[in-house]
């Protein structure tokens, strides 16, 4: 399926979204909160939804009282500034630590995103009396994305795409960006090459990062601190449907990683 081209988009975030919490039904929570504001899914739309509450409905919740350090997470946390407990956490979900200096600990998470503290957060998660507690990226966010896509496809009857964003930074500019780090139904990268240009000039090299780029719309809208938007819907957007689709597709390869 290709959608027709875009010419305008259509952005909304529901506003009665309830706090998620562990184990609550997202799928439940996010139509009902479109219904009750007489909003529906149609084909073609792409929900854009935050990681913080998919995590917190997979219980990816780590209570740091729970967490021993071990000698090497205490030796790294002298050297960022961290606390060991959470630096020993951003060990646990990484396969290697790639670069950190004081106050920057950057990795390559298990899912391959290279990313800074594993993309483990603090914020806006309710933290206990005495106890700080983290929130861990889901354990398969592509299978998170794809389970919302058929509930919510099911419950409106409409053929949708689902994007899973997170707030990354990069290596050469400042400001993080919202990024795809999980996907379903939708192509993670639309492939160019081949293609012409409006002068006829064949593409050699051209690749869009085109859910990425929705993401990166959706968090526009949901705002980064105190906004409570965490659900986003993009309408009029053309893009490709994708059965296999992945975020880690927008992964570079290590061989072309000329920053790693």
């Amino acid at each position: 399926m290709l959608m027709p081209r875009t010419r305008s988009l259509n952005l909304f975030a529901p506003a009665s979204l309830p706090m998620v919490q562990p184990g609550d039904n997202l799928c439940h929570l996010i139509s009902q909160a479109l219904r009750r504001e007489n909003q529906a899914l149609f084909d073609g739309d792409i929900l854009v939804v935050a990681q913080k509450i998919v995590s917190k409905a997979e219980g990816r919740i780590v209570r740091l009282a729970d967490v021993a350090p071990s000698d090497r997470a205490c030796e790294l946390a002298a050297q960022v500034n961290k606390d060991p407990r959470l630096v020993q956490l951003i060990l646990d979900e990484s396969n290697e630590v790639l670069r950190y200096r004081r106050d920057v600990l950057i990795v390559e998470h298990r899912l391959g995103f290279v990313m800074a503290n594993a993309g483990i957060d603090m914020s806006n998660v309710l933290q206990e009396v005495n106890d700080d507690t983290a929130l861990l990226l889901p354990e398969n966010p592509d299978r998170s994305a794809q389970l919302l896509r058929e509930e919510l496809g099911r419950a409106f009857g409409a053929a949708i795409g689902v994007i899973i964003n997170d707030s990354h930074g990069r290596a050469w500019r400042n400001g993080t960006v919202g990024v795809a780090i999980g996907v379903a139904g939708i192509s993670a990268v639309n492939d160019l090459r081949g293609t012409c240009d409006m002068h006829g000039r064949t593409l050699v090299s051209s690749e869009v990062g085109t859910a990425d780029e929705l993401a990166s719309a959706g968090s526009a809208l949901m705002g980064q601190s105190s906004e409570a938007t965490p659900v986003v819907v993009i309408r009029g957007v053309s893009w490709k449907s994708n059965e296999d689709a992945a975020a880690t597709d927008l992964i570079r390869p290590r061989e072309y990683d000329m920053f790693r």
